[in-house]
């Protein structure tokens, strides 16, 4: 029996309400505890001493690209598990929006081995809702759950057909129960309807109205009342739906509208509600999006914080803005970000901050996970709150650079990540 002692940390535990001082102790791979759960080890055959750092549980993100199988060329399972790692995440889920889709039982299998080959962190396979993700016809949903998926949605393809979302948030209760969350099949990506490229903004771009945003998102939001399972992206209509139990996720890189402004770079293209930003006429109706967003994470209107990370190849990306596609990659820049768009500013607490990338996220995929409590998987991150540094791309574990924040200073990072008691260190 091995034992590992945290010692002198600050140690923030949203899940049992716990800020406070104290040591962690860890025995083969489970959390033994702190001193709140009474009689501790006398002895360690590892210190490692995180006085000054912020120890949590391990973060959770729900909605990450791997690239494989298919699109390699964006990212691999082992590059993007080495890039959670760094960032300070034990566990992620991943997009069935591969080649082939993950619409498959051996699809979601695939991505599980590939996982524990790369023995990083735990990984999750999401399953496409609809075979190919085209959004005619339901997935072996059953299958799925038979490997490993935890949880479903169709990418960032919107599911068109309102019956098949329908069938779609209903199916879980025909699915063994115990098998699946609540929150089973979800509305991720789906906030966009086909009435594209309706509006032009000041850089000459067409870009999406927010009138489609939110004929999807109410819809989805009825769909998951009249069924009773189902989750959706906040998207335009936060303020509105706020405390009707509908469950929210955001972005990490959607915290500060400011974000996509600050680089010309077609690396910032992404599908956002704080587009907006960008338009100087428009930068009312920006603020009240970001002003809609703070307020919903702060009155827990939106319980989840997912970095969106969106590997692209530089060949991809590096094309005019119209024909890039959307997304950022997000995982090792996801911290530093949001201590500087909502801790430095005092919008959100460290535990009000940590439960949105802990417990919320554990919630949503029904896991055991996120939590410092004695007797679970120690799945844990340590977070250096003061140390500055710069964002530099080349630095990065992934395999991408797609990111709009290269150059940036911050503050912030984690300095050990522990994967069922495996320390990984930065």
């Amino acid at each position: 029996m091995t034992t590992l002692r945290l010692k002198g940390g600050r140690i923030v535990d949203p899940s049992q309400g716990i800020d406070t001082v104290d040591d962690l102790y860890i025995r083969d791979g489970l959390i033994v505890g702190t001193s709140l759960d009474g009689p501790l080890p006398t002895e360690a055959d590892q210190v490692l001493d995180v006085t000054g750092c912020i120890v949590s549980p391990g973060l959770i993100d729900v909605r990450v690209k791997l690239g494989e199988p298919g699109f390699e060329e964006d990212e691999t399972i082992a590059t993007g598990t080495a890039a959670a790692l760094a960032g300070g995440f034990t566990t992620v889920a991943a997009l069935p929006d591969t080649n082939p889709a993950g619409d498959s039982r051996a699809g979601a299998e695939f991505v599980a081995r590939q996982a524990e080959r790369a023995s990083n962190c735990h990984v999750l396979p999401l399953g496409a809702v609809t075979k190919q993700s085209a959004g005619e016809e339901l997935a072996e949903i059953g299958q799925l759950v038979a490997g490993g998926a935890r949880a479903f949605c169709d990418g960032k393809r919107a599911i068109s057909n309102s019956e098949v979302m329908r069938r779609a948030a209903a199916v879980r209760r025909d699915v063994q129960a115990a098998d699946l969350p609540p929150s089973a099949i979800a509305g991720v990506g789906s906030g966009w309807s086909d009435a594209r490229r309706l509006l032009v903004d000041a850089t000459g771009v067409a870009g999406d109205p927010a009138a489609a945003e939110e004929i999807m998102v109410r819809r989805d939001i009825a769909l998951a009342e009249h069924t009773g399972g189902g989750c959706i992206s906040w998207r335009s209509v936060i303020k509105k739906q706020r405390r009707r139990g509908s469950r929210g996720e955001a972005a990490g890189h959607r915290r500060d509208g400011r974000c996509h402004a600050a680089s010309s770079r077609v690396d910032g293209r992404v599908a956002a509600i704080v587009r907006s930003a960008i338009q100087g006429a428009a930068a009312a109706a920006a603020q009240e999006h970001i002003d809609a967003l703070i307020e919903g994470l702060k009155d827990g209107t939106i319980d989840v914080i997912t970095s969106g990370h969106e590997p692209w190849a530089d060949e991809k990306k590096d094309r005019e803005i119209d024909l890039a596609p959307f997304g950022i990659i997000g995982l090792e820049t996801l911290l530093p970000v949001c201590i500087k768009a909502l801790i430095e500013p005092g919008l959100l607490t460290w535990p009000e901050l940590l439960a949105k990338l802990t417990v919320g996220p554990s919630r949503l995929l029904g896991l055991s996970a996120g939590t410092l409590a004695a007797g679970a998987v120690a799945d844990v991150t340590v977070i250096d709150p003061q140390v500055e540094w710069t964002i530099d791309v080349r630095r990065l574990k992934s395999l991408s650079r797609n990111t709009p924040f290269d150059g940036w200073q911050v503050r912030g990072r984690s300095r050990h990540t522990i994967v069922a008691g495996r320390i990984h260190s930065y």
